[in-house]
């Protein structure tokens, strides 16, 4: 009998693959914020998605961290979670969704300037290149000529990238405990980023609003699979991926987001953004790629 075995190739396209499932669930964030939960609530709704679904896991799992990964899992989990997930909602709410999307979009440029202060690789102008694609792409896709400018939700959307791309860096350089599995480690930094936010969110929002049946689905879909399911392949993937090939694959967020308002809010594409969809796949795909001499 023979055996099946995987090459290297099929592998790394399978993991990213698995990857980039994640970015592409985070693009449903901005058409379930603004149609079924209650506005005015951004740091709720992070809460929501984050400290029930890092409870559920850490209940399966029954892995507490050791050690010193109990401050990693922290500091992971308040930039990764705790203060990603407000300044996510915040710009969505305070923003069109294509200029909060641009914005976040500056991620993967982020990631390869921190590649080379925290990781300390060399600098690389094919990823600056490409990243700098990237955004200028997804701008194309998502920006109307009515987009409006909100100083707050600007600040907001440039923190959230900010944050994640150093939390993502960081996630690359500590990695993950070699016995514990992608979903214990996720439960890890969902539960302290969700505790994280348990008093600001009452402190800055007070009481929790009123939730209909379409804020709960909203909710649910935020939590479980935006949330444990999307985070789980997510931090798999930077554990295993070159950070910034992981770190391109977010401009999936605003081109699926693009394509659900398009589909279920009546909004247009055109050519230009049909210019931006190409140019943005394209950074994706240079993101997977390294030219002879480029320190992954």
């Amino acid at each position: 009998m023979k055996t099946l075995t995987t090459t290297p190739l099929a592998a790394g396209l399978a993991g990213t693959a698995l990857t980039a499932f994640a970015p592409m669930v985070w693009g449903t964030t901005y058409v379930v914020t603004t149609e079924l939960l209650p506005p005015g609530h951004p740091l709720f709704a992070g809460l929501m998605r984050a400290l029930p679904a890092g409870l559920i896991a850490l209940a399966v799992t029954r892995t507490l961290p050791r050690g010193t990964w109990w401050l990693k899992a922290a500091a992971l989990g308040v930039l990764n979670i705790g203060m990603f997930f407000p300044l996510l909602f915040a710009a969505a709410e305070r923003l069109p969704g294509g200029v909060a999307a641009t914005l976040g979009a500056a991620q993967p440029l982020l990631v390869a300037i921190l590649a080379v202060a925290v990781l300390r690789q060399s600098p690389s102008a094919w990823r600056f290149a490409w990243g700098i694609v990237g955004i200028v792409g997804v701008g194309l896709v998502v920006i109307g000529p009515a987009a409006g400018f909100d100083v707050v939700g600007v600040i907001a959307g440039l923190g959230g990238a900010a944050t994640m791309a150093l939390g993502v860096t960081l996630t690359k350089r500590w990695g993950r405990p070699a016995d514990v599995g992608p979903t214990a480690f996720a439960s890890w930094q969902l539960t302290a980023g969700g505790l994280f936010l348990v008093p600001v969110t009452f402190l800055f929002e007070g009481a929790p609003p009123s939730i209909d049946l379409n804020a709960g689905l909203g909710y649910l879909w935020l939590g479980l699979i935006g949330g444990l399911l999307a985070y789980v392949l997510w931090f798999r993937g930077i554990t295993s991926l070159p950070v910034t090939s992981v770190a391109v694959l977010g401009l999936l967020s605003p081109m699926v987001a693009a394509v659900l308002g398009a589909a279920l809010l009546g909004q247009s594409l055109g050519l230009v953004q049909l210019a931006g969809f190409a140019l943005a796949l394209a950074s994706i795909v240079a993101g997977q790629i390294t030219p002879k001499g480029v320190v992954r």
